[in-house]
């Protein structure tokens, strides 16, 4: 079928941006808010864009987007680099077996270590390589310099203040699905 469009939102053309939707909703149901349109949809453009930019950075550099956020929170945390698996999971939102799969990935390629905790008996303690040292800074410090690059159409002053309003919003998002009940 010519004509259709699978990247939506992402690929909208200019006629359709989120402007011209939230007009053209208040024109045929008016009385009804549109305008979470012009803020939500470039958002969702942002995001695929973004995530997308990412992706191909981390292929280039040939690192998972798992274990850069396992070694981004192990570095992180600082000195000795370590922490548990528990920690771990608190850190980065994702499961104990997803972590548990993560570890071992990383362990197999030299990138961590895995020991008994200090902690309590059954805590078990990751602690970042040299090689994961290594790879960690490396790849990080190339991928903030390109995606510095990718907001550089910002002043600093416009970066504070969207800084801002997305930490308000994503508080408020935070507020209003904690305290909804589950459907």
């Amino acid at each position: 079928m010519t004509g259709v469009r699978d990247g939506y939102p992402f690929d909208m053309p200019p006629e359709a941006s989120a402007a011209a939707v939230a007009e053209a909703w208040r024109r045929e149901l008016p009385g009804v808010s549109a305008g979470s349109i012009e803020i939500i949809t470039p958002l969702w453009q942002v995001a695929k864009l973004l995530a997308d930019e990412r992706m191909r950075t981390l292929r280039r550099l040939r690192v998972e987007p798992a274990t850069l956020d396992l070694l981004s929170t192990l570095r992180r945390a600082g000195q000795p680099y370590t922490l548990t698996t528990r920690q771990i999971a608190e850190r980065t939102f994702v499961t104990a077996g997803a972590v548990s799969q993560r570890v071992a990935r990383a362990e197999d390629a030299g990138l961590v270590t895995r020991s008994k905790s200090s902690a309590s008996r059954r805590a078990v303690a990751v602690t970042l390589t040299p090689a994961g040292h290594e790879l960690i800074e490396s790849t990080v410090r190339e991928l903030l310099e390109h995606e510095e690059t990718l907001v550089a159409v910002l002043t600093r002053h416009q970066r504070a203040e969207l800084a801002g309003a997305l930490g308000d919003l994503v508080n408020g998002l935070r507020q209003v699905t904690l305290t909804r009940p589950d459907s």
